[in-house]
């Protein structure tokens, strides 16, 4: 993590467009910047349409399944990677691809990930924490002009990636796009596409929209666990980490700000008609969702809300479970953050590597609710369902089916190279992908 230093952190080329314009205006500098690569300008005599790094870890494993079954069906030029020729080859025969290459690298090895990069449209990381573990192979992606995507949630490393690597990636022509699982594509895409019906319908988009988390079947991964300690443990040492972390602007351009505020009490939601508490990634998806309205130059009004939470049920029984669930989650932090409670912890949630069994993947499912609201009082419900474990089983899909959309679907409409989100770089081809191939849905109600 970066120091504090006097001065603020270096922006992004994009972001130096903006100048020191209004929020809005500067968010529509932002955009026209990073879309100043021209698509056509991309590669296309590359060796491989989609790398994934990290095959051998819990969820690259069926990440690699699904890429397998695609390429079956489309002839994607794929390959795995990692740092261990033993693990990738045990994946190979695991998968019964016998003929799939296997590519090495080291995740601290500048030079190998610059000419891993240099083979291939686009890479696909599971390899976390990525704070740990990622920032080189970010930084070669960028170089190389390779398209990126990856699972994190931690945003005290996405901003330092964007204001690190965020020119060099304007210039060459990377997208890079993080947050491509559950975690956080159901948020940020159905937010986005809420938007696009309501102003369909009502031709104005939505001021405040509620994202609530239905239902769920699954567990964390050690590998989630992991992410999430290294991410609580940062903000405790780091002042400036910690400070991006309650801030729900903080993947925006330094200096924005607005009523977005982070809810952690258990309340009644009136639309939903059932109790509410606090969700543990709610932090997460919302820095994404706002980084986005921030990209496409504020659409959907300055002052725009995004709220997220679960649901718990109704009644007093709804009650009790939304009180319960928030002094949980209040625990669960603390401990994270208290070395003594921290090792507690890892001795009794599972280890990265750990995750599941194949069963409770394939039975799990979630389903979340958006409900937007117009300045004028009009009202509409987009319903996001995916039809296994959040954790794994849809969230390998998704970032499966995010490679391919970056390294298949780029034509003269994609934006140019910089740092994204899922729904400003991929949009409704990530959708339409994500319907016909990841068992996910998107309904207006």
């Amino acid at each position: 993590m970066a120091k504090k230093a006097a001065a603020a952190p270096a922006k992004s080329a994009t972001e130096k467009a903006a100048g020191k314009a209004p929020a809005k205006t500067k968010a529509k500098a932002v955009k026209a910047a990073a879309t100043a690569v021209n698509a056509s300008s991309r590669k296309t005599d590359r060796e491989f349409d989609v790398v994934l790094y990290g095959a051998s870890s819990f969820v690259g494993k069926f990440v690699a399944q699904h890429l397998l079954q695609r390429a079956q069906a489309t002839g994607l030029r794929w390959a795995i990677a990692g740092r261990s020729a033993a693990k990738l080859e045990a994946i190979k025969q695991e998968l019964g691809a016998p003929d799939l290459p296997v590519l090495l690298a080291e995740a601290h090895d500048p030079a190998a990930l610059n000419a891993l990069a240099a083979r291939t449209n686009a890479i696909a990381s599971t390899v976390g924490p990525y704070a740990l573990y990622g920032s080189e192979l970010v930084g070669a992606c960028a170089q190389q002009g390779t398209d990126y995507c990856d699972l994190t949630a931690e945003i005290p490393w996405v901003r330092r990636m964007m204001d690190t690597h965020g020119a060099t990636a304007a210039r060459t022509g990377a997208r890079i796009v993080h947050g491509c699982g559950f975690d956080s594509i159901p948020s940020d895409l159905g937010t986005w596409f809420l938007q696009q019906n309501a102003q369909e319908q009502f031709g104005a988009p939505c001021g405040f929209v509620k994202m609530r988390l239905k239902k769920a079947s699954g567990g964390f991964s050690g590998g989630t666990i992991a992410s999430l300690t290294d991410m609580v443990t940062t903000g405790v040492a780091d002042a400036e980490a910690r400070q991006l972390l309650l801030n729900p602007y903080a993947l925006m351009d330094f200096g924005s700000a607005g009523s977005q505020k982070d809810k952690w009490l258990a309340a009644y939601d009136r639309d939903a008609g059932e109790w509410r508490a606090p969700f543990i990634m709610a932090p997460i998806n919302s820095r994404v969702v706002q980084r986005t309205h921030f990209l496409l130059g504020q659409p959907w009004g300055v002052d725009f809300v995004y709220d997220e939470a679960m649901l718990t049920g109704r009644g007093v029984f709804g009650a009790a479970v939304a009180g319960g669930v928030t002094a949980a989650l209040g625990s669960l932090v603390g401990m994270m953050a208290l070395k003594p409670t921290r090792k507690l912890l890892q001795k009794v949630l599972p280890a990265p590597g750990e995750g599941p069994s194949l069963a409770a993947i394939e039975k799990g499912f979630f389903e979340m609710n958006a409900y937007g609201r117009t300045t004028k009082g009009q009202q509409i419900k987009v319903v996001i369902k995916g039809d296994r474990d959040p954790g794994y089983g849809a969230t390998s899909r998704m970032l499966a089916e995010a490679a391919m959309s970056l390294a298949l679907d780029r034509d003269e409409k994609s934006v140019g190279g910089g740092f994204w989100t899922p729904a400003t770089a991929m949009g409704q081809k990530l959708v339409d992908r994500l319907e016909k191939h990841a068992g996910m849905s998107f309904r207006v109600e």
